[in-house]
């Protein structure tokens, strides 16, 4: 029993998949065809869990959306390219971040949100407003500041409504099917070992890098530490000041420090190279750490606020 809650632990499947990736990445040149697909299999699980009710009242949804798009494009979107701008001189790894930047928020907001006690209404919306966002503005940053790297455009199109449009679509229609409550239970472990193959395909196929020169990752490193912890902070003594409750706090802190770095990843293995999935997995990481912290955080708090 202890061994199957190991194997399906999210913790536990990254930290393995970067050991593994480390240490035999030569298996990553076989997993690499397999990242789009297991992408899209990840975003439709996601979105299972969007009730098609909440697309009957669109009065109410303008607001939380355009925070949504505001947090996680205009904030932490700029914040990234920005920094990635400033310090950034490999231009590999510079593309990766401009990607980073073009892509909408984790999927995983919704159900951190559930888990940290958030505002669940303005995640919620705030993803999904992101994403719709996202089939315009993410071909259109991609181009505008990758150029003639970036290629044609219909092609990033095509994968944006792969990876989000489609799994939405397919999502419904587990839903009304039935399916949806048969996969509930494998849901999470699904997910997991997803982002199990995706870390290890991109750790596998740059092992050399990370093991020869460590010294590059120094500076990515930075804005990953910079665009979750730093920003963060930031974020939640602003919306303090401004005297928001602490759900809606939370909800603003995790759409504007969490983008999809496994939709990033995707598309820079697709389009790009190698090397332009590193910073996406660098900031995975720091984002699960962030994550850990965060949840820490809140438990601690919990008792103060239930007495206060």
């Amino acid at each position: 029993m202890a061994i199957m809650k190991l194997i399906r632990n999210r913790d536990f499947l990254l930290f393995m998949a970067i050991l593994l990736g480390l240490l035999w990445g030569q298996g990553a040149k076989w997993t690499e065809k397999t990242v789009l697909p297991v992408l899209g299999l990840v975003m439709t699980l996601a979105t299972m869990g969007v009730p098609g009710s909440i697309f009957l009242s669109p009065g109410k949804l303008v607001r939380p959306a355009l925070w949504g798009v505001a947090l996680n494009y205009g904030i932490l979107g700029g914040l990234i390219l920005g920094l990635s701008a400033l310090l950034i001189t490999d231009g590999e790894l510079r593309d990766g971040f401009v990607i980073m930047t073009a892509v909408p928020p984790a999927v995983a907001v919704i159900p951190f949100s559930v888990v940290l006690n958030g505002n669940q209404t303005l995640s919620l919306i705030g993803t999904i407003g992101g994403y719709l966002v996202a089939l315009g503005i993410t071909p259109l940053i991609a181009y505008f500041f990758l150029g003639g790297a970036f290629g044609h455009p219909v092609k990033i199109v095509t994968i944006m409504v792969q990876l989000i449009l489609v799994p939405l679509v397919l999502s419904r229609v587990l839903l009304w099917t039935g399916w949806a409550k048969k996969l509930e239970p494998w849901r999470g472990s699904l997910t997991n070992w997803s982002f199990f193959l995706i870390v290890y395909t991109i750790i596998g196929l740059n092992h050399q890098l990370f093991l020869d020169r460590p010294g590059v990752l120094i500076l990515p490193a930075a804005i990953a530490l910079a665009s979750t912890f730093l920003l963060g902070w930031v974020i939640e003594k602003i919306a303090r000041l401004r005297g928001a409750d602490t759900q809606t706090i939370t909800s603003m802190v995790l759409l504007g420090t969490q983008k999809n770095t496994g939709l990033a990843a995707g598309l820079a293995l697709s389009l790009f190279s190698d090397k332009t999935a590193v910073p996406a997995t660098i900031t995975t990481i720091f984002m699960l750490v962030y994550i850990i912290r965060l949840s820490i955080g809140r438990r601690s708090s919990q008792p103060v606020a239930h007495g206060s």
